[in-house]
């Protein structure tokens, strides 16, 4: 082959898959943006690494595999009464929650979508036609155990809580909904991403791609593409803020938001945000608000990235999380542990459950299946502080050694 054919050929290929990328990588909110893999070709460890946090199992299609509770006898019914439970079973292949009235079929209803990652549990949606409505039953991983779907009554079975587009922008990467004046709401089920992938942070990858393919040997690895530590710290805590705020007050449609915007022009939080009501927010689903009344926060540049890799899953590895908290608490930054049992203990492996300890929800109460007592869901606080009783017992339970 000649040295003009080669170069032909060498333009041809690169020009069809620029042309490729463009018409496949495409904007979260048109469809059928692309997959992971597209990202793996340059980031594989990064993109095999996210596959497995709780982002990306944030939501999925509902299988044998996505679905945790159990459905063999003995352990796949939930009793509200003694006239009314559910009862979790495949037929034909598919899974459905089927509601019992005095033994007699009230409603049966599929398994459509597993919503969570099920590290603490995971809820179920269905589909009606265009519609989406969350099931009575969910799972709660701690008890291996079905319970209530949160909020949902521990008395009666209700099949008609419909899914707004707000929850369904914090669980998939991409949908495209309408609302009529009633509030209902339908979805284009073929526009549902499930998951949060790399576009969801990062943003549409079709100009990065189509630049890098072409100019192989360009250094700059993040033309055309949303760097979050390029980003304003506002901006970076505004990407998180999202979905760890807590419920919203929308001023623009679900998904109109993209990473690098200003979150204020899209939705305002529903508290107020000084620090002095913050501190008293549930402890779940605002971490964002819990976060920025700390002093930690206040008297620092930290943000969210400060703490987490969000391309790792780093749940419960205490050591990994207390090195970072030891980054500025290092005695010269700022001071160190002044508990002189932890001192004792010469290493500090463990910061998180003394100053950001697992709290009980009120918001969250949990009836599961052959239990009579409810139970609260426990969620770590990120109000930072120092909470005297809770390290008491911690130091209790962990004596120094002799």
């Amino acid at each position: 082959m000649n040295l003009l054919r080669r170069r032909n050929l060498i333009v041809l290929t690169l020009t069809l898959i620029i042309c490729w990328a463009n018409t496949h990588w495409i904007t979260p909110d048109k469809k059928n943006p692309a997959p992971p893999q597209t990202c793996a070709s340059c980031h594989k460890a990064i993109a095999a690494s996210h596959l497995r946090t709780a982002h990306y199992l944030s939501s999925a299609p509902a299988n044998a595999t996505t679905i945790k509770g159990s459905f063999k006898n003995g352990r796949n019914h939930f009793v509200y009464n003694d006239h009314m439970e559910v009862v979790l079973e495949k037929k034909n292949g598919i899974y459905l929650q089927t509601a019992l009235f005095n033994g007699n079929l009230f409603e049966s209803e599929a398994f459509d979508i597993v919503i969570g990652s099920a590290r603490k549990g995971q809820s179920y949606l269905y589909w009606d036609n265009a519609k989406l409505f969350q099931l009575p039953i969910s799972y709660y991983t701690p008890a291996d155990a079905w319970c209530n779907s949160p909020g949902y009554p521990t008395n009666v079975v209700y099949y008609n809580k419909q899914v707004p587009g707000q929850c369904m922008e914090c669980h998939a990467t991409a949908a495209t909904l309408t609302t009529d004046d009633n509030g209902v709401v339908t979805y284009d089920k073929s526009s549902i991403v499930l998951g949060i992938d790399c576009q969801r942070c990062h943003g549409d990858g079709a100009q990065h791609i189509a630049w890098h393919t072409a100019h192989p040997a360009d250094s700059a690895a993040g033309r055309y593409i949303v760097t979050a530590k390029h980003l304003p710290r506002q901006q970076r805590l505004d990407a998180c803020a999202l979905c760890h705020s807590g419920f919203r007050k929308q001023l623009t449609p679900s998904f109109s938001f993209r990473v690098g915007d200003t979150l204020e022009k899209f939705s305002t939080a529903v508290y107020d945000t000084a620090a002095t009501a913050t501190a008293n927010l549930d402890v779940h689903g605002n971490q964002y608000g819990l976060l920025t009344s700390s002093k930690c926060f206040l008297k620092s540049q930290l943000d969210c990235s400060t703490c987490h890799n969000v391309h790792v899953d780093e749940a419960g590895l205490m050591p990994t999380f207390s090195q970072r908290c030891i980054t500025c608490h290092n005695g010269k930054d700022q001071h160190t542990c002044a508990s002189p049992a932890i001192k004792k203990m010469g290493k500090v492996t463990n910061c998180i459950d003394c100053h950001m300890p697992a709290l009980p929800s009120n918001k969250i109460l949990l009836q599961l299946n052959n239990n009579a007592a409810p139970v609260h869901d426990l969620v770590r606080t990120h109000h930072i502080s120092i909470y005297p009783q809770i390290s008491e017992a911690w130091l209790t339970a962990h004596p120094p050694a002799h």
